[in-house]
């Protein structure tokens, strides 16, 4: 009888300002995971321009697929699909993935799978535990994103509750920068607040109504600037650290405690986290805490996992290529693409 053949997949992210190409054998395994950032190119202009960024993607992506194939070993010969990130994101820069995936697949003859990178940042846990499964409570937050998701099955979610306004990372960048910290802010804000007193200033916890799991930081964001800017025309010394670390307790207590609701409701064991502020460590420092005292499980992936990368949305393009899914040639860039939509 013969074994069964594994499944190599070439996979390509450009959402944002990362360019990243990886391989991956059947979907956990990652053969290559090449990440080329360009944070350092956008640092002076305080956030990422669309523009750059889309110019960046195109000059980097040959070479970067090229050392994708030499670090995994193998040959576009090798691959059995190619999946990409078609949203949400910049739409320029999914734009130079898109058409990068789509010239190789129709080049090769390679079957093409379209990713939401939502579900890309969920499937990052997949790699990162080998033996999790669905289902299980996420919490995705990035800079663009503030979701509460129930994984009912590979590829398939239920959307308990997102952001109303602001995502929890486009809060922290924007204290950042009122801060005087540059960017990307979420860092240099979880950097202060491991010196600063996080119960120095009472800044709002915002839950909306008692059975919703949606989020908003807006009101708790305009709390912090009109708390500097009081400030600063009395003449009042501002602690930078303790303004860091208040303002982020606020965020991640109800991050924490929403996504605690969101388990016990479920009847789910395992609380996971995903996306860039994924990687917070007082957001970890907390969940892991309440995980405990609740008798739950806590995953989170490694930080280079959290941010933007190829890995993760290969693993999503596996599952959905052997679930039977298939993009053409008129897969398009789609900016705001939901969670679940196809």
């Amino acid at each position: 009888m013969n074994a069964k053949k594994d499944i190599i997949t070439l996979a390509i992210e450009t959402s944002c300002d990362e360019t990243s190409v990886a391989v991956l054998k059947n979907g956990r395994e990652v053969l290559s995971n090449v990440i080329s950032s360009q944070t350092d190119l956008h640092k002076k202009f305080g956030g990422v321009v669309p523009e750059v960024a889309s110019r960046k993607h195109i000059e980097s992506m040959n070479a970067i697929i090229q050392d994708a194939l030499d670090k995994a070993n193998i040959t576009f010969d090798d691959i059995d699909n190619i999946g990409v990130t078609y949203g949400p994101g910049l739409v320029g820069a999914l734009l130079v993935g898109v058409a990068t995936a789509k010239a190789l697949a129709f080049g090769k003859g390679i079957p093409l799978v379209g990713v939401n990178h939502i579900e890309g940042h969920i499937c990052a846990n997949f790699i990162e535990y080998k033996d999790l499964k669905p289902p299980f409570v996420c919490l995705v937050v990035s800079g663009g994103h503030t979701h509460l998701v129930y994984i009912k099955d590979y590829g398939e979610y239920e959307i308990l509750g997102k952001t109303r306004d602001d995502a929890a990372g486009e809060a922290f960048d924007k204290v950042a920068r009122a801060l005087g910290l540059g960017y990307p802010g979420g860092p240099e804000i979880d950097k202060l607040a491991k010196i600063g007193d996080k119960d120095a200033i009472d800044f709002p916890r915002v839950y909306l109504d008692n059975d919703s799991y949606d989020f908003s930081f807006s009101g708790l964001k305009s709390a912090v600037l009109n708390y500097l800017n009081n400030n600063k025309q009395r003449g009042v010394e501002i602690k930078v650290e303790d303004v860091a670390a208040s303002f982020q307790q606020a965020v991640i207590e109800v991050l924490a405690e929403k996504s605690i609701m969101a388990a016990k409701e479920k009847g789910s064991k395992i609380i996971a986290i995903a996306g860039g502020v994924a990687a917070n460590e007082g957001l970890r420092a907390l969940l892991k805490k309440r995980c405990e005292e609740e008798g739950l499980e806590f995953k989170y992936p490694s930080k280079i996992l959290c941010t933007d990368n190829a890995a993760m949305i290969g693993c999503a393009a596996y599952y959905d290529f052997i679930k039977g899914y298939r993009a053409d040639m008129t897969l398009n860039a789609v900016p705001n693409l939901k969670l679940g939509q196809r």
